[in-house]
């Protein structure tokens, strides 16, 4: 089934709106399907912890409205770029400003890479929203589906969990795990975020083992 705006109810109205800005569609781990779990983890987060309801919508259909290859040098802009994106559509539909700029900030502060806190209740869901999406098997699938894209080799044949070698992710896509996924859960801002946290870790460092043991 297609992704539509009726998947996003009961923000299916914004979606019609926002949807065509919101993905790139060429890139598997940034894609509609990708917008839609974001969403879908902000509304479950919102659920317990309160916010504007509209504004984590806007900010999880927009968060990715500018694509940045992650072996890009433009990387850490990422968020920056698709904030400004996503002001200037929002301007175009006549948001109010104050909205905007709280949507701005969600996607400016929602990127690792940039490394900006969050200020707001709605920037937090958004940040922990996204970041559920890259631990647990769906992070574990859109690993290695970015390291193909890269080039990268799935592990060092030579020394596989990185023991006597610098980490190095861009060369080994098993690398990814120590050196980026597995910080991801200790840095949740909400309470709901870091419940489902904890039990997508476990299960992504179940996968890594598992791996290792296969290859071993």
């Amino acid at each position: 089934m297609a992704v539509t705006a009726q998947s996003f109810a009961p923000h299916d109205a914004m979606a019609a709106d926002l949807l065509p800005h919101a993905a790139d569609t060429t890139d598997g781990s940034h894609d509609l399907a990708h917008i839609l779990r974001v969403f879908r983890n902000a509304m479950r987060i919102h659920a317990v912890e309160g916010g504007d309801g509209g504004v984590i919508a806007a900010s999880a259909l927009l968060h990715d409205c500018v694509a940045v290859e992650k072996n890009s040098p433009l990387r850490p802009q990422a968020s920056r770029l698709a904030a400004g994106k996503a002001a200037g559509i929002l301007r175009g539909l006549a948001w109010p400003g104050d909205r905007i700029a709280a949507v701005s900030h969600a996607i400016l502060a929602h990127s690792f890479s940039a490394n900006i806190p969050p200020e707001t209740l709605e920037a937090k869901i958004l940040r922990d929203a996204d970041r559920l999406d890259a631990i647990g098997m769906v992070g574990a699938a859109r690993c290695f589906y970015v390291a193909g894209r890269l080039n990268s080799a799935l592990y060092d044949p030579a020394d596989p969990r990185a023991e006597n070698r610098p980490v190095d992710d861009r060369a080994y896509s098993i690398d990814h795990f120590p050196a980026k996924l597995f910080r991801l859960a200790d840095g949740f801002q909400t309470a709901a975020g870091a419940a489902l946290a904890r039990e997508r870790h476990r299960r992504l460092e179940e996968f890594y083992h598992l791996f290792l043991e296969e290859i071993a």
